[in-house]
C-alpha cells in the first residue's frame, strides 16, 4: 500500500487524549530538510558546519484566515509513544514523514487556542513535546490538506511567520542543533512583535530529556 493510501485520514475528537493531571499531552515536530550545494567541482557537499556548504530550510503549515504559519503538532494519544505521536501528527497536518531525533527539543507548557480567555491560570493548558524531523518523504495528498497548506521557508523566514514564541524557542534550538545558529541569528532578534500579539502569556520552556539523540523513521 503507497504512503498516500495510509495517510487517508486523521484521527479526530480526545477520547484517547493522555493527559498529566490538568495538562493535555500534544506532540509535534519541526520538519527540516538539508539542501546540498555542490563544490567548486561539482561534488555535493554535506558539511552543515559550513555555511556554504548547505542550506536548511523547515517546514510550516498555515490554518484558515491566518497570515502567520505553525509547526505541526496534536493531541498525544494513550495508545501510541510520544515519538508516534509527533510523526502521526505531522503527517496528518503537514503531508511529510521522516527521521525523527528522539531527543526532545524542548518541552513546553502553553494555554490551548480555546482556552485563551481563561481565567484560571492553567485551565485548557497544554504540555507540549516537539522534535525535529529531518523529511525524507512529501506526501502528494494528506489527511488535513483542506485546512493545511504547506510551505518550506528558510530560518530567517521562518521566525518572522512563527505564531508563537514558543515555536521560535523550538526553532532556535533546533539551529542549535544542526549548528546553523548564526546565520538567521538576526532574524530571530527582529521578529516583530506584532506577530506574537495573540499570544498567551503561558509558555515556559522544561528540561528537554534526552535518550543519546537515538533517531527513529516515521
Amino acid at each position: 500500500m503507497s504512503s498516500d493510501a495510509v495517510a487517508a485520514s486523521s484521527r479526530k475528537g480526545r477520547l484517547k487524549q493522555r493527559y498529566d493531571n490538568e495538562f493535555r499531552l500534544v506532540a509535534g515536530c519541526v520538519p527540516y530538510r538539508v539542501n546540498k550545494k555542490d563544490d567548486e567541482g561539482g561534488n555535493p557537499c554535506s558539511s552543515l558546519g559550513d555555511d556554504t556548504a548547505a542550506e536548511v530550510e523547515v517546514l510550516m503549515i498555515s490554518t484558515p484566515n491566518r497570515a502567520d504559519m505553525v509547526f505541526p503538532k496534536g493531541g498525544w494519544e494513550d495508545d501510541e509513544d510520544v515519538y508516534q505521536a509527533a510523526c502521526r501528527e505531522t503527517t496528518e497536518e503537514a503531508g511529510v514523514k521522516g527521521i525523527i531525533n528522539r531527543a526532545a527539543l524542548g518541552h513546553w507548557v502553553f494555554k490551548s487556542k480555546s482556552s485563551q480567555n481563561s481565567t484560571t491560570s492553567t485551565s485548557g493548558a497544554c504540555k507540549g513535546y516537539i522534535f525535529g524531523m529531518e523529511v525524507t518523504e512529501e506526501l502528494e495528498s494528506w489527511p488535513e490538506q483542506d485546512t493545511h497548506d504547506r510551505r518550506w521557508v528558510s530560518p530567517a523566514e521562518a521566525y518572522q511567520l512563527c505564531r508563537y514564541d514558543w515555536m521560535r524557542e523550538a526553532l532556535t534550538a533546533l539551529l542549535e542543533r544542526l549548528s546553523v545558529l548564526q546565520p538567521v541569528a538576526a532574524a530571530a532578534a527582529a521578529a516583530t512583535p506584532e506577530l506574537a500579539a495573540d499570544q498567551s502569556g503561558m509558555y515556559m520552556m522544561l528540561q528537554a530529556s534526552s535518550d543519546g539523540g537515538a533517531v527513529a523513521l516515521c
